[in-house]
């Protein structure tokens, strides 16, 4: 791990006011132990409800290497990490998130799994110690890259990763107002290796991400670099055609060949449901494209910084 010159630590903090400091004490502690010269720990406010910029202001006073951002509305946890590194100055930088959960006393294993040939390295573990709703939100996101990002079969993530420079400095080119990171990551490169660590359980409270945040993020996924929805429902379009042409004939011959057969209302009725909901369906998909087209052409913004401690502490 010493051929690198200096470590950046990036936490998005969000409702995390009771646990920051207990992990930023426990990080400073693997840091040393790892004998790593030159860090840097960078925590981003993600404009939590609670009192954590005062404890990220507070670490900053008490140690010089950790500097803290303050954005000014919530703008989620990856935008939060965009934010970060784009103060980052490491060779390689390190995301984890502020509820203790990463294993922290497990960071040689993920600055290891980089060695020369990788680029991206993920921590993956065996037993996920989280709640029913998000383990499927994330095994959902994990099925929906498959599917939609061409994330290989064999992969497996988490959100304790670590990254080199040059990739860093690659994802913080996209300026658009709907940032998802594993998408970022992937169109980069191909160089990624996943690490086995072990999860713990939350320090305290619970997950921030509720359902609607998840399916947000879903949705910065496949409109933002995928396609494919469209090309489904291209495809949904020509089965439903020619189901419908084939029925067609079926009824036309039917009907000539046995005249006393009644017209089947019901039938009708269920075939115009199911037309009539795809299409609105397609609308809908082609009109969430549209509107994140018309958004990011008007530059929303990823974040916006209110404060941070740099100018406090002379950087």
């Amino acid at each position: 791990m010493g051929i690198y010159m200096k470590y950046s630590f990036v936490i998005p903090c969000y409702q995390s006011e009771n646990t920051l400091r207990q992990v930023v004490h426990e990080l400073l502690m693997e840091i040393e132990k790892e004998n790593l010269m030159e860090y840097e720990i960078i925590l981003v406010n993600d404009c939590s409800p609670d009192n954590v910029w005062h404890v990220i202001k507070s670490l900053s006073r008490e140690n010089d290497f950790v500097h803290g951002i303050n954005l000014a509305k919530n703008f989620g946890q990856h935008a939060a990490l965009l934010a970060g590194y784009a103060k980052s100055k490491g060779d390689v930088i390190v995301s984890l998130d502020d509820d203790g959960q990463a294993p922290v006393d497990e960071l040689y294993k993920l600055l290891n799994g980089l060695g020369e040939d990788y680029d991206v390295v993920y921590a993956y573990y065996d037993e996920v110690k989280q709640n029913l709703f998000r383990r499927l939100g994330s095994w959902a996101a994990l099925q929906m890259g498959h599917a939609l990002l061409e994330i290989p079969k064999d992969f497996k993530g988490s959100s304790f990763y670590a990254a080199r420079k040059f990739i860093i400095d690659e994802m913080l080119h996209y300026k658009n107002a709907y940032p998802y990171l594993p998408g970022l990551v992937f169109r980069t490169t191909r160089k990624i290796n996943c690490v086995r660590t072990s999860h713990r359980g939350r320090l305290e409270g619970r997950s921030g991400y509720s359902f609607r945040s998840l399916f947000s993020l879903w949705m910065n996924g496949f409109t933002a670099f995928s396609v494919k929805p469209l090309e489904i429902g291209f495809w949904l379009g020509v089965i439903f055609a020619v189901m419908g042409f084939g029925g067609g004939i079926y009824t036309a011959v039917n009907k000539i060949c046995n005249p006393d057969i009644p017209a089947g209302w019901t039938s009708t009725i269920c075939v115009l449901l199911i037309l009539g909901g795809m299409i609105m369906l397609m609308l809908g998909l082609l009109g969430e494209y549209i509107g994140r087209i018309y958004i990011c052409i008007n530059k929303a913004p990823q974040y916006v910084v209110k404060e941070d401690t740099y100018d406090e502490q002379g950087c």
